[in-house]
């Protein structure tokens, strides 16, 4: 063959090839990713419906007992799930960067300094639960709702200690790609809740106790399995037992639990004020009713983007401690666009069919009619939502906790609120003023994240993940000799 036929040639087949190329690494990363999303959406629609099912079975008890759950769910165990669930995300960071870097043995060790962060912060909340009816009537609650919550607020003690378990080992499997076996005990956990629920409270007329007592097991049958996996040869690699190792070097993961924390508490925070100043206006019960079901509904679709989160902070910590500075950047594109489709779907459904899904959750027309209103809002949210929780993530993995703290202080406490304080109230739009401002919060917030993340130097940081592991690497034979058990 000529040189010049040969040479027409090989241009004619490097594209194919590249082709195949590409085929090939996106088929291995969304396999590396669904691998975490797929369990993490799961688990998180599985824990959502435990609070659903006991929800629906204390209603049947009583509409004070009913009121009293929510309130104690939402002001209370919101602001200590977040606080809890941000504190863990400091692990992901560090379990990730460390598994992907095969520094195996740290893991064990991230996660008792984990356990023991967020034991601390867990037993700083208990006041919170202790005193619930004066923090209830001082925030302007009915006096007999606030007394029935101090008794379910008690109940909700174990709860919050159960999270330690439960978002620490979620984190700490996660990052091996092992969250498979969380799945399995959530389904088995769901299953026993409904089955317990009906049991103690209808059955046997418990009423409050009996649901109580059923979700406390509910979420601490799931932790006893995790734990009993972790430490019994489900995770040989990367635990080698407890070890006196857990309390030395403990203030870079304190921070680093704090500033994640704080991360994810704004975030939740500033759904609860968009309640919160609705409660205000005028005709409030129309309005609270219509967004509370455009918040549930919001709220579903988040446990999806949740699931992209984790897989986001798991992908981008696995790729940093492996050093692949290109890899990073493949599965950030990856992961966003995929989440990006579903938020594209989502949106297009509910400006389509907003007329029919608020029958789903009420027969009060004027409600209906209100959501019906509402919907190109909830779909916008929708939207950022498929964007801003997976870039949260791509924070979580890179260890970016306290620069995305400062984001969401400046874009949705001095922008998104007092826009949609001006808008709802002094513009006089009501309760879509005041969405409309947080929905210009998240907008910039989403942005502000897209922008550091494409001017981000990935090089640099796979030289600060490393500095970091370094930092904190453990010789095996030293860890031996410390091991208590």
């Amino acid at each position: 063959m000529e040189p010049e036929n040969e040479e027409s040639l090989l241009k004619a087949v490097e594209p194919l090839e590249n082709e195949e190329n590409l085929k090939r690494k996106l088929l291995e990363e969304n396999k590396k990713m669904w691998v975490v999303a797929g369990p993490a959406i799961f688990t998180r629609f599985s824990t959502f419906g435990i609070n659903v099912i006991t929800q629906a079975f204390v209603g049947h008890i009583g509409a004070t007992q009913l009121a009293a759950y929510a309130l104690v769910f939402t002001l209370l165990t919101r602001f200590g799930t977040g606080l809890l669930l941000g504190g863990a995300s400091g692990l992901e960071t560090l379990c990730g960067q460390a598994y992907g870097a095969r520094q195996y043995e740290m893991l064990g060790i991230y996660l008792q300094r984990s356990w023991i962060v967020l034991t601390s912060l867990a037993t700083l909340l208990v006041p919170i639960y202790i005193f619930a009816t004066p923090i209830l009537t001082a925030l302007g609650q009915d006096e007999v709702i606030a007394e029935e919550a101090k008794i379910i607020a008690l109940w909700f003690i174990p709860v919050i200690y159960s999270f330690v378990i439960s978002f620490s080992c979620q984190m700490f499997l996660q990052a091996q790609s092992k969250n498979m076996i969380i799945t399995y005990l959530a389904v088995f956990s769901l299953s026993i809740h409904i089955f317990l629920s009906w049991l103690l409270t209808m059955k046997f007329g418990y009423g409050i106790t009996g649901a109580m007592v059923s979700t406390i097991l509910a979420y601490w049958i799931p932790n006893i399995g995790q734990l009993v996996f972790v430490t019994r040869g489900g995770c040989k690699e990367t635990w080698r037992g407890f070890s006196t190792l857990a309390f030395k070097d403990l203030w870079p993961v304190v921070k680093l639990s704090l500033s994640s924390g704080a991360m994810v508490c704004l975030e939740l925070w500033y759904n609860a004020i968009l309640i919160l100043l609705t409660g205000y206006m005028k005709d409030a019960s129309v309005e609270v009713d219509a967004l509370s079901i455009c918040l549930n509904i919001n709220g579903l679709e988040m446990m999806i983007s949740l699931g992209f989160l984790a897989a986001a902070s798991v992908r981008v910590s696995n790729e940093l401690g492996k050093g692949d500075s290109r890899a990073v950047k493949f599965s950030i594109v990856n992961v966003v666009l995929t989440s990006f489709v579903i938020g594209v779907l989502l949106f297009t459904f509910f400006l389509l069919f907003r007329g029919r899904v608020a029958y789903l959750f009420t027969d009060d027309g004027d409600v209906a009619a209100k959501v019906s209103h509402l919907s190109p809002l909830l779909a916008f949210s929708l939207l950022l939502n498929s964007i801003q929780p997976v870039l949260s993530g791509v924070a979580v993995g890179a260890g970016w906790q306290s620069v995305v703290v400062y984001v969401n202080l400046g874009c949705y406490y001095l922008i998104g609120i007092p826009f949609g304080i001006l808008l709802g109230y002094v513009i006089n739009l009501q309760v879509e003023g005041v969405w409309i401002g947080m929905l210009i919060g998240t907008f910039i917030q989403t942005l502000m994240l897209l922008i550091i993340t494409k001017k981000t130097d990935w090089d640099k940081q796979v030289c600060v993940a490393r500095q970091r592991l370094n930092r904190w690497v453990v010789d095996d034979q030293s860890d031996v000799q410390s091991r208590s058990s």
